[in-house]
């Protein structure tokens, strides 16, 4: 394997131009330039990255903790983390908790001992030993997302779902609808708290309320929608709205709505939260709260470079709005 010294050697310079050329560190003759990075081709030299972080204290990488990558909203904001730190020169280390404690424990060690920049977190269950765990590391600079609480130590992006799930609890009720049902996630889950009082809140503005039975606990996939849906009809019990916590629940319900034989939205009115892609492109387009989530994955590495930069800057916490989109999928009841 090639090294500096003999890129150094073939193209007639000493190592330290080598190093500034790859580095630009220093300006260097157009000459000199084209000599190195021909040598470095006929050579195929690859600088070593772990020297040379350990010497410059950096390695331009940044670690980000995911509930799970493959849901359609993790995956829109962890596309718009990567695009952004790629168009600033960092690498992006992605690690896939599952909500398990025991992948959160594992990742977040394998990336402090990787000597991570700066790391994002985007979980929707942290427990105290993980919140300990990334404090003890407060050193390296965090930006939190969909963490549903205060945080003293790391940067707080906050997504104000419970806004979000009022905006389409109001909707629904503006279009007529005075009993609504609510497919959550897993009612354990903060972030599903907030959005029940969301609708709480819409609910009582109207002199409404939520009844426990149209309560029917998810899991944020697709799947569970669909049978909490199948569950709701196998009751003999037809709403004329429901509120989906997430759009995949909203299109699982909907497909078991459809496959029952039921119009949606002359029948059911449906709506769901987040607005991820397919979403656009469901039968009919789906009504949702829209959550920036390219631009929330833009903003935490925007907020997390800021903070390596400076290492000066406190912590804070920033907010984002969500916005109704209205599609085809919720009409007034008998619509």
């Amino acid at each position: 394997m090639a090294t500096i010294k003999d890129v150094a050697a073939r193209a007639g310079v000493s190592i330290s131009t080598v190093s500034h050329v790859l580095n630009h560190t220093r300006r260097v003759s157009e000459e000199a330039s084209r000599n190195v990075l021909e040598a470095v081709a006929a050579l195929n030299y690859a600088p070593n990255s772990v020297a040379r972080s350990l010497k410059v204290n950096h390695t331009r990488t940044i670690g980000l903790l995911v509930t799970a990558s493959a849901n359609p909203f993790f995956a829109e904001v962890v596309k718009g983390a990567e695009d952004y730190c790629f168009n600033q020169g960092y690498s992006l280390i992605l690690c896939n908790t599952e909500n398990q404690l025991e992948r959160q424990r594992h990742y977040l060690r394998m990336l402090m001992e990787k000597r991570v920049d700066g790391l994002l977190m985007i979980c929707t269950d942290v427990d105290a030993e993980i919140q300990g765990l990334l404090r003890s590391h407060q050193s390296v600079p965090q930006v939190v997302m969909d963490w549903g609480g205060q945080c003293d130590f790391a940067n707080v992006i906050n997504d104000n779902v419970r806004t979000g799930a009022y905006l389409a609890a109001s909707h629904l009720v503006a279009q007529g609808h005075k009993e609504i049902v609510c497919i959550t996630g897993q009612l354990h889950k903060q972030t599903t708290q907030l959005r029940l009082d969301g609708v709480r809140d819409a609910l009582a503005e109207a002199g409404l309320t939520l009844a426990e039975e149209n309560i029917l606990e998810g899991d944020y996939e697709m799947q569970s929608g669909f049978d909490a849906m199948q569950q709701l009809l196998s009751q003999d019990r037809v709403p004329t709205a429901v509120f989906a916590f997430d759009d995949p629940m909203a299109i699982g319900a909907i497909c078991a709505a459809t496959q029952a034989g039921f119009r949606v939205p002359e029948d059911i009115s449906f709506i769901g939260y987040d607005d991820v892609e397919m979403a656009r492109f469901a039968s009919p387009p789906l009504t949702t709260i829209r959550h920036p989530k390219a631009e929330l994955g833009q903003l935490a590495v925007e907020l997390l470079i800021s903070r390596l930069r400076n290492k000066e800057l406190s912590v804070e916490a920033l907010d984002i709005q969500p916005g109704l989109v209205i599609r085809h999928s919720v009409t007034a009841p008998g619509g």
